[in-house]
C-alpha cells in the first residue's frame, strides 16, 4: 500500500502574511537606522569635544562637529560638561520619536558620555 504523503510548506496566505510582516519590519528599520547613525556621529563629536578645556570651548567644538556631521537632534547647549579628576567628561542624553501610524510612536532614547 502506498501512503499518501501530506504536503508541507507555506500556504499562499501564510506567504502573504510573512511578506507583510517583513515589509513592516523593513519600514521600521529604515526609520530607525538613520537615528542610530546620528547617535554614532554624536558620540564621535562628544569624544572630540571632550578635548576642550572650558565649557564654552567644549560646546563650540561640538557645534562645529555637529555642523560637519549634520547632527540636528542635539546641540552644544544640551551637553553636560563636568570633570573627573583632571579629565573633562561630556555626557548627553536625548530622545528621538518616530511616528509609526495613528497614535503609535517608537521612542528611541540615546545616552552616552565621552571616553
Amino acid at each position: 500500500m502506498k501512503l499518501k504523503r501530506q504536503q508541507q510548506g507555506l500556504t499562499f496566505v501564510g506567504l502573504v502574511i510573512v511578506g507583510v510582516l517583513l515589509a513592516l519590519a523593513g519600514l521600521v528599520a529604515a526609520q530607525v537606522f538613520p537615528t542610530y547613525i546620528e547617535y554614532l556621529a554624536v558620540q564621535k563629536a562628544v569624544d572630540k569635544a571632550a578635548q576642550g578645556s572650558t565649557v564654552a570651548e567644549v560646546r563650540s567644538i561640538f557645534d562645529k562637529a555637529a555642523t560637519i556631521d549634520d547632527i540636528t537632534t542635539i546641540t552644544g547647549k544640551d551637553l553636560t560638561v563636568g570633570k573627573e579628576g583632571d579629565r573633562v567628561v561630556v555626557s548627553y542624553d536625548y530622545v528621538r520619536e518616530i511616528h509609526l501610524t495613528g497614535p503609535a510612536w517608537l521612542v528611541m532614547k540615546y545616552k552616552g558620555r565621552s571616553q
